[in-house]
């Protein structure tokens, strides 16, 4: 019979973070262990939350980053949910292949959306044709979605991203797997809690505001210790990278337009970005940019102008993409990494008059790259809340409008990831109520599915 397993996903937790100010870590690794976890590259969600699950690099899962450009469609897409897009067998689905009638909760963590799964809860937003965003979740089974949100109310999806992130959607996220763990009793149990990512970004991991989130994240962590105890279960904390202070936003796509080699559309005044009608175009993610360059020839000329530019530690294309397990159909010809005290920004307007209408909004889907401004108010604004409230009343009455509220100086993130660690103490960390097999002083990516097999055996 299967020992249950519930391993917890925290967004942002290095072994530098675990200490005093995390007691119930801390206790967690005392009775087990701790170890810095080798970082994916790029060491962002969907690539870190794949190669956890796969042991496998993006060569082999396919997950190159959080979003990238599909050439068949003309289009960058981000976020998406479908399990279908791993190219790999991941952990969940290769012991409910070997071990008949063994059950696994996906909840909250990615590529949940029609995973060979007996539960999932992802959220799922609904948009009418109004315009409107109303928050709601997807669940299998279908029946868990009214369950869930009758008895701990709508999930809080503007508190889950955007400028009211906090730690609301970390809340419900674990009274909800909580109450679904209890009285389900899963084998595997796969939960993602995303506090630390707010405000490690917003402000910097060293802010006061980011030492609260992390000691907040502690106690929600102890909760699901409590419960594991209860039910004789075993507890595995991972996490996906680390997050470290930035002082600089660097424009790839600005260069690249400068060069002639980026091409935009006017529409009703401002400009969009036309990647099929692009010679050379960034997805920017964080700290990782893929440049997709349409003419194979150009590629090492691209290059060559991309090293030039301040800000960009390292041009990979070639047999250096080879080496970092990053030569995949869906990746750029081009991949570009920040120093470390950089990030990129998707921006490819000259002049901010000509910036799209979703540029100053939070919108996860029309911005062609990653855009962590979404988390602050623009800070020109003097009463940000009073215009959201006015937009939000405009659109109950009927109206169309933008809730325009984000700014496009860039220069407000203060904490960015994705580029590997310099030290493997500021990189992720995995925490285990056993111990860790091995002596690698860094536990390897590649044995993480196979130690989840043998800790829920």
């Amino acid at each position: 019979m299967s020992r249950p397993l519930i391993v917890l996903d925290v967004v942002g937790l290095t072994p530098s973070l675990v200490g005093p100010k995390t007691p119930r870590l801390t206790a967690l690794a005392s009775r087990g262990d701790l170890r810095p976890l080798e970082a994916a590259f790029p060491a962002v969600t969907l690539s870190g939350q794949a190669g956890i699950l796969t042991g496998l690099r993006p060569e082999a899962h396919g997950i190159v980053g959080n979003g990238w450009y599909w050439p068949e469609l003309g289009e960058v897409l981000f976020w998406r949910q479908p399990h279908a897009l791993l190219q790999a067998e991941d952990i969940p689905t290769r012991l409910r292949r070997e071990r008949p009638g063994y059950r696994v909760a996906k909840l909250f963590f990615w590529f949940n959306m029609y995973a060979p799964v007996d539960y999932a809860v992802t959220p799922r937003p609904m948009y009418p044709a109004d315009g409107r965003k109303i928050p709601d979740i997807h669940t299998h089974p279908p029946a868990l979605r009214s369950q869930l949100q009758n008895k701990f109310g709508a999930f809080p999806l503007f508190r889950f991203w955007g400028p009211g992130a906090d730690l609301a959607s970390t809340r419900w996220i674990a009274d909800a797997s909580i109450d679904l763990i209890r009285r389900e009793r899963p084998d595997l149990s796969l939960v993602y809690l995303p506090h630390l990512d707010y405000d490690f970004q917003r402000f910097g991991p060293k802010d006061p505001r980011s030492e609260l989130a992390l000691a907040e994240v502690d106690r929600i962590v102890g909760e699901f210790v409590d419960l594991a105890d209860t039910m004789g279960a075993e507890v595995l904390v991972v996490s996906e990278y680390g997050i470290d202070p930035v002082t600089t936003a660097v424009h790839p796509n600005r260069w690249l337009r400068q060069a002639g080699l980026l091409q935009v559309r006017e529409e009703l005044g401002t400009e969009r970005l036309d990647p099929g009608a692009s010679a050379a175009f960034a997805v920017a993610d964080h700290q990782v940019a893929h440049v997709y360059v349409a003419d194979p020839a150009r590629v090492a000329a691209v290059a060559e102008l991309l090293r030039s530019v301040p800000g960009i530690e390292q041009v990979l294309f070639g047999g250096s993409l080879r080496k970092e397990g990053l030569a995949h159909p869906r990746s750029g010809q081009i991949v570009l990494v920040a120093n470390a005290d950089a990030w990129f920004t998707y921006y490819y307007w000259q002049d901010d008059r000509l910036a799209p209408d979703f540029a100053r909004t939070v919108d996860i889907h029309r911005k062609p790259g990653y855009d962590p401004a979404e988390l602050l108010f623009d800070p020109e604004l003097a009463r940000p809340k009073l215009k959201v409230g006015r937009r939000l009343i405009g659109r109950k009455l009927g109206f169309r409008n933008l809730l325009d509220v984000i700014g496009l100086d860039a220069g407000v993130v203060r904490g960015s990831h994705g580029r590997r660690p310099d030290s493997p103490e500021r990189g992720p960390v995995i925490i285990a109520s056993r111990p860790l097999p091995g002596r690698a002083a860094v536990f390897p990516l590649s044995a993480v599915p196979g130690f989840i097999a043998d800790l829920g055996s």
